[in-house]
């Protein structure tokens, strides 16, 4: 791949002087309002804030915390960072009191900044007493010192600031499904090679919108909507709230749209709750309806404009992916991990399969291990863990690819598929080994289903739990409502346990009462199971529930 070596400073200071009067960033301030930074404005409140850092006569390099759901401080607090000469540290703005502290200390953080958030209360006990808080306009109250009394009180920092390509840029912790998270370290220019190789991809240009809403401290949001659009230069848009989703979608317009397969599934099941699923196919199927038919759909989900549609985080369920691709959407699967800044593969369009997460992306070298494991290899890939080199010893073979953790296969034309995780697959009491994900995929193809956890290490037979879907959780105390689920469950498990070996045949469904969320600690900041939690939380019942001998069991 040819790159630029522009890095990711050298891009603000040059949309500074090429676009100093667009439009960048629409950031909503509440009441269905919104504020406007062109380029000009969003540099110069960066330089402000990084001469106000550098007055704080920090140690060089010091690490430099960012608590905030997604607005436009967030990115300007990233180049102010790195203008000043630091190292940015953002945290999910759902982490609880314990791995808030936990992070901010083994980063030694120095100062953190203080934004959108729902749960001030209960994360700031973490934040330890030394460290200086600085807080966003849309933050909760406090009485921290404010970003705009620091900016109209400082000058612009004067000099173009140059780091060097391989300096350490930032600190990404991982979501940690399992264990305590740990500090991926990235460099300049492991973030210009992703934000470059990922535009080359998918044809990105000045002209895209884009809806910034999934977390900025994941790298899947960073490299594809932070880094994307200052290496583009198009105009991104932020998300007010969950409640303003629809209406900050349809102000965007968006024509990319990245989600992750839970929001896909929620914004499927939404549409089929209005249109039920018979209805909709037996409408598509006349041809002077079809159009109008995907047209509207698309238009009420906000996504009418839309050229380029992606789902990355987790595997997404073959039966959604055609769903989608029946209403005109080419929804394209991409894979990466914290470890690689979110760049290994991706699906291109017209070269798309379904069950696939593409190609390798450029320059990135991909092999299949003896094991199954697929292990990677590209300028993309982290420095390293943050004081542990025994765990980054661990990551790499001794040539350098590094170990994925997830098992895969490789096509002829070059596209890979997720098989599942190494770590994931258990073993039955008949000793036959099973992952999980392929089954839970299958699972997914049922309209009610929004979660899926299939289990049973040491059990004769693997089981699934099941979380319904939000129009059908109220419903569960419903008798009618619950045959009704009950009759198609059980066709699902006889359906799924036809495709599979017969050591991976399900002995049952569990329909759970919870909801899995992230509040509860089921889910990751990122939405993906965490596995061992919600195992746990069932594992006094799961004898019982063999015993019972039934293929539908309602917790």
């Amino acid at each position: 791949m040819d790159t630029t070596n522009k890095l990711p400073l050298d891009m603000v200071y040059h949309w500074e002087k090429a676009k100093a009067n667009s439009v960048y960033m629409t950031q909503p301030i509440g009441g269905g309002k919104t504020v406007d930074y062109t380029w000009g404005r969003a540099v110069d409140e960066a330089r402000r804030m990084a001469s106000y850092l550098k007055s704080l006569n920090l140690p060089e390099k010091s690490r430099i915390g960012l608590i905030s759901k997604n607005c436009a401080h967030w990115i300007m607090t990233d180049w102010a960072i790195w203008m000043a000469g630091h190292i940015s540290v953002p945290l999910y703005p759902t982490l609880n009191a314990d791995t808030v502290n936990y992070i901010l200390n083994h980063a030694e953080c120095e100062v953190v900044f203080v934004g959108k958030l729902d749960d001030w209360d209960m994360m700031k006990p973490g934040v330890p007493e030394s460290v200086r808080c600085i807080s966003f306009p849309l933050s909760p109250p406090n009485d921290f010192e404010t970003w705009d009394d620091i900016v109209a009180k400082y000058p612009p920092l004067e000099e173009n600031v140059q780091r060097d390509a391989n300096e350490l840029a930032t600190i990404v912790y991982t979501s940690g499904s399992t264990g305590k998270p740990k500090g991926v370290m990235l460099s300049f220019y492991n973030m210009a090679y992703a934000a470059e190789g990922g535009m080359e991809v998918l044809g990105v240009g000045s002209e895209e919108r884009m809806l910034s809403y999934l977390p900025l401290a994941h790298v899947f949001e960073r490299t594809f909507v932070e880094l994307a659009s200052l290496y583009a230069g198009f105009h991104l848009y932020f998300a007010e709230s969950l409640d303003t989703f629809v209406q900050d979608l349809q102000r965007a317009q968006p024509t990319l749209f990245l989600s992750v397969p839970r929001l896909w599934v929620k914004f499927q099941h939404g549409v089929l709750q209005k249109l039920p699923k018979k209805k909709l196919d037996r409408l598509m199927k006349i041809p002077v309806v079809n159009k109008l038919i995907k047209k509207k759909i698309l238009k009420g989900l906000g996504l009418d404009k839309v050229k380029l549609a992606g789902s990355g985080s987790a595997p997404l369920a073959s039966d959604v992916l055609d769903w989608y691709r029946n209403l005109g959407l080419e929804l394209l699967e991409g894979y990466g991990m914290s470890e690689n800044f979110a760049y290994s593969h991706m699906s291109k369009p017209g070269r798309s399969r379904t069950g696939y997460v593409g190609e390798s992306a450029p320059g990135v070298k991909t092999r299949i291990s003896p094991e199954g494991e697929i292990q990677i290899k590209s300028p993309a890939t982290m420095m390293g863990y943050y004081k542990d080199e025994e765990k980054t010893r661990e990551a790499f073979t001794e040539d350098g690819f590094l170990k994925t953790g997830d098992k895969g296969e490789i096509d002829e034309m070059g596209r890979l598929k997720i098989t599942g995780r190494i770590k994931e697959i258990f073993k039955t009491s008949k000793g036959k080994y099973i992952a999980p994900a392929p089954i839970e995929n299958r699972l997914m193809s049922h309209d009610a289903i929004e979660m899926v956890c299939v289990s049973g290490a040491n059990q004769t037979q693997p089981h699934a739990l099941v979380m319904l879907g939000e129009e059908a959780r109220p419903k569960m105390a419903d008798e009618a409502f619950r045959n009704e689920i009950e009759e198609s469950f059980k066709k699902l498990i006889a359906d799924v346990n036809k495709t599979v070996d017969p050591h991976e045949q399900l002995a049952f469904i569990t329909v759970v009462s919870d909801e899995w969320s992230i509040e509860n600690s089921f889910l990751t900041p990122t939405m993906k199971l965490k596995r061992n939690v919600v195992e746990d939380a069932y594992q006094e019942k799961v004898d019982k529930w063999y015993a019972q001998r039934q293929p539908v069991i309602w917790q």
